[in-house]
């Protein structure tokens, strides 16, 4: 995978797979099972959703605010809609959520507009978009569904650990990877 930086001048419509998807998808292929029901919100490229209904056998939709990213995940063959969050979901839907948030601090002076910059920002703290999905995910999650959400120290690990809680979930790291500017872990959220 190229590193995102380097493509980041070039791709301005779509997230494309890097370090990050690579992370979720490793921990999503060992989790999900064939019978599950799995939503992939903020789909980007819809890579990570394509790895994991190929390496499981699983059901997979594939979710996206970004109007470009759920065509070019359609393009994957995968089911995919544009939906904020998991907003248009019916509630009790999913076995497994899957969700790599934006969660880049935001930078006024690296500011864009375009979709790129919807794909990376999460807010002024990292964090906005990420409580908003811990805010409904709950929702829209079976009985005994989990939710699989990668987190970035710059956002706030322990933050989006102490939030989920409020929000009736426990949590466990199952994966980290560190690079020299952040170290990105994947957790596990269960009711």
């Amino acid at each position: 995978m190229t590193d995102l930086a380097e493509r980041r001048g070039v791709e301005t419509t779509v997230y494309q797979p890097a370090e990050d998807s690579a992370l979720l998808a490793a921990v999503a292929e060992e989790s999900v099972g064939a019978g599950d029901r799995v939503l992939e919100v903020g789909t980007g490229s819809g890579w990570v959703a394509e790895r994991v209904a190929a390496e499981t056998g699983a059901s997979v939709v594939a979710s996206d605010l970004n109007p470009h990213a759920a065509r070019q995940a359609r393009e994957r063959g995968l089911e995919a809609v544009r939906a904020d969050l998991v907003a248009p979901f019916r509630d009790g839907a999913f076995d497994v959520v899957l969700f790599n948030p934006p969660y880049l601090p935001e930078d006024a002076a690296a500011a864009r507009e375009d979709w790129m910059e919807v794909a990376l920002t999460g807010g002024e703290s990292g964090r906005e978009v990420v409580e908003a999905f811990l805010d409904d995910v709950g929702r829209v999650l079976a009985p005994d569904g989990a939710v699989y959400v990668l987190v970035s120290t710059l956002t706030g690990v322990d933050e989006v650990v102490a939030y989920a809680g409020e929000r009736g979930f426990s949590a466990v790291a199952l994966a980290d990877e560190s690079f020299p500017f952040e170290t990105l872990t994947v957790l596990k959220l269960v009711r």
